[in-house]
């Protein structure tokens, strides 16, 4: 079976919004055994989405849309689906009476243009939407599919988990694509693709590396007549490649760096404490978004201005000596952090994250520290400039690839 997916809307053509329905359609797709070949942006404009609806469904086997369901006069995806079948849209009684009950029970009254979200043609039937008003459309007719779901990610998520994806893959038996993604930390690209060249010659599962943000991830694919008999293909490889990779791999799939170290840190009752500047508490608000990271994470403090290191506790003499923007600098901030917060584990992050230079050191010179309770401080130093968020965000993986040494480090002494 072959997919098309449209993201429908202006604001995403202009890109004033980041189109992420579609990354998340097509990265679920080959699971599903469905091989997709096109992706679409198109604008609020019935001529130019109904023209592009139509080629897609007739070189496709479904067409799946996202965006334009809404009860404005700029959503038309339901007019532009119409035109292409060349079939009438009316209002459904039971959509209509949903639809008013819902505003009912809300004590709003709604506005009569919402009707249009309760339109269905002959050919189509509604897909529910249980976190929104605009019901999706399941379009069939002449053995294609067009699939239309609305644009807010939350809605359309939910609505591809439980209803579309299940649908589909009842649809396509017989071709099941699994994937495995291997997170790794530490290591350069370059080396982790030498360290698993004999593998690379395997056609199924196949095997590829990627440079992210958070490291190399390496992405196993197996292709079978289904589920079982592909992961029967897949473990034996993934197996191998964590052996070869060792220590480097931190994780896997939908794991996150800040969730895999907050797990660590659970396991071995150890406290973290940050000290921020360049960051302005990015590594902190990042470790928080890990729910439960309550129980391992005791405080920051975000020192921004010299005076502040100073008052909490950074010696004067090292910032005059060795400057803000120093390694030695860093190492007391994280030293500083862990006292105050009576932690196992604190670090410190100094840098410049632009766009003007600091203390002669150009934009991107970040050094990051981890001093723990049960060996001597760790430091990274580095210059990297990719704009002020790039260096911030790179700032704070460091930190946690450089605490996840540190905890490593800490199992190890407790095995001995």
């Amino acid at each position: 079976m072959k997919a098309e997916i449209l993201s429908i809307g202006t604001e995403i053509l202009l890109g004033e919004i980041v189109d992420t329905n579609a990354a998340y359609i097509a990265s679920r797709l080959p699971a599903l055994g469905i091989d997709i070949y096109y992706k679409h942006v198109v604008g609020d404009n019935l001529e130019r989405l109904a023209e592009t609806i139509g080629r897609a469904r007739e070189r496709s086997d479904v067409v799946i849309c996202t965006g334009g369901l809404g009860p404005t006069q700029d959503d038309l995806t339901r007019e532009a689906i119409s035109a292409v079948m060349r079939e009438e849209a009316v209002v459904d009684p039971q959509l209509e009476a949903n639809l008013r009950g819902f505003f009912e029970s809300r004590g709003v009254k709604m506005a009569e243009q919402n009707v249009k979200q309760c339109w269905l043609i002959p050919s189509s039937r509604a897909i529910p939407n249980p976190r929104g008003t605009a019901p999706g459309w399941w379009v069939e007719r002449d053995g294609k599919m067009i699939v239309a779901m609305p644009g807010p990610p939350t809605e359309m998520t939910r609505m591809w988990d439980k209803e579309v994806s299940p649908e589909l893959l009842r649809r396509n038996p017989g071709t099941i694509l699994i994937t495995r993604t291997i997170k790794t930390a530490g290591v350069g690209e370059s080396n982790v693709d030498e360290m698993i060249t004999p593998l690379q010659e395997s056609q199924n599962p196949s095997i590829g590396t990627y440079a992210k943000q958070d490291g190399v991830h390496v992405r196993l694919a197996a292709k079978a007549p289904d589920e079982q008999a592909a992961w029967r293909l897949l473990a034996p490889m993934e197996e191998e490649i964590r052996l070869r990779l060792g220590a480097f791999v931190w994780g896997a799939d939908d794991d996150t760096f800040e969730s895999v170290v907050c797990d660590m840190m659970k396991e071995r009752g150890v406290t973290l404490a940050t000290m921020e500047s360049c960051t302005g508490g990015l590594l902190a608000s990042t470790i928080t978004d890990v729910p439960g990271s309550s129980s391992c994470f005791r405080g920051g403090l975000v020192s921004y201005a010299t005076e502040m290191k100073i008052a909490w506790g950074v010696p004067a003499e090292i910032i005059e000596e060795h400057g803000v923007i120093s390694v030695d600098t860093a190492r007391e901030m994280a030293r500083v952090a862990r006292e105050r917060h009576e932690a196992s584990v604190g670090i410190g992050i100094t840098g410049v994250a632009g766009p003007d230079e600091q203390e002669g050191k150009p934009v991107g010179t970040v050094h990051v520290a981890v001093d723990a309770m049960w060996e001597s401080p760790r430091t990274v130093s580095y210059t990297f400039n990719q704009g002020r968020s790039a260096v911030k965000r790179r700032a704070v993986t460091t930190a946690l690839a450089l605490l996840r040494q540190a905890l490593l480090a800490h199992r190890n002494e407790a095995m001995v």
